[in-house]
């Protein structure tokens, strides 16, 4: 269980860091719908977390409440879900898993050198009534015949779930992985996701923005 503080602290930093994404070409509902482009799916593969931690939340870089950090360079990952009119996505679960710095995933047969204990792995977000969501996580690095990425899965109370995956822009492994380069045109360039230094970070921190567009209108109550 997070103490108070931490929980305050994550709901501002997202609050903040989802201003980072659109800002207001999305206060218009629908605004340049026709411009959207779907997000494709793509493999979940197999790493999907056999065994879920106790630390689900939205901050991957401090299991519980350990004070020690994971190792990898902190990112601030944020963006909105959208349906196909450019409309929220509110109330959804998000879920990312990814390699931990040592090209680790959190599953029993993840093959690689001794997993980073201080690293979750695993994260959770229910999007906002403005379809945004942010996690706090470490830049991905690549491992064994896949270049660096961050697994998305999209839940949503009567949809089937939706699976997706995003990549660093230039990456000089990208061309060499087999899921990215099936992707083409436009298609690529929504899961392309630019990692940039956060400005006045004395610490090296980046942000990436990734908007998820789902190609079906979700009922909402």
């Amino acid at each position: 269980m997070k103490t108070t503080s931490r929980r305050s602290f994550l709901r501002a930093t997202s609050t903040s860091a989802a201003g980072l994404s659109l800002g207001t070409f999305w206060n218009v509902p629908g605004a340049f719908a026709e411009a959207l482009q779907l997000t494709p799916r793509q493999t979940e593969g197999p790493f999907y977390p056999d065994h879920l931690p106790l630390d689900t939340d939205n901050d991957l870089i401090i299991v519980n409440d350990s004070i020690t950090p994971a190792i990898g360079d902190i990112t601030h990952l944020s963006g909105k879900l959208l349906d196909a009119s450019g409309d929220p996505i509110r109330n959804a679960v998000i879920e990312i898993w990814q390699v931990d710095g040592n090209g680790v995933y959190l599953h029993s047969r993840s093959a690689g050198e001794k997993r980073d204990a201080n690293f979750q792995g695993f994260g959770r977000f229910l999007t906002s009534s403005t379809g945004d969501y942010y996690f706090r996580t470490v830049k991905p690095v690549p491992y064994p015949g896949r270049t660096p990425h961050i697994h998305f899965k999209v839940k949503q109370k009567g949809q089937s779930e939706f699976t997706t995956q995003c990549y660093l822009k230039d990456h000089p492994q990208n061309e060499r992985d087999g899921i990215y380069r099936n992707l083409r045109g436009k298609a690529r360039d929504s899961v392309t996701v630019d990692f940039k230094l956060v400005e006045e970070s004395k610490t090296g921190e980046l942000v990436a923005n990734f908007d998820i567009v789902l190609g079906v209108t979700p009922r909402q109550s």
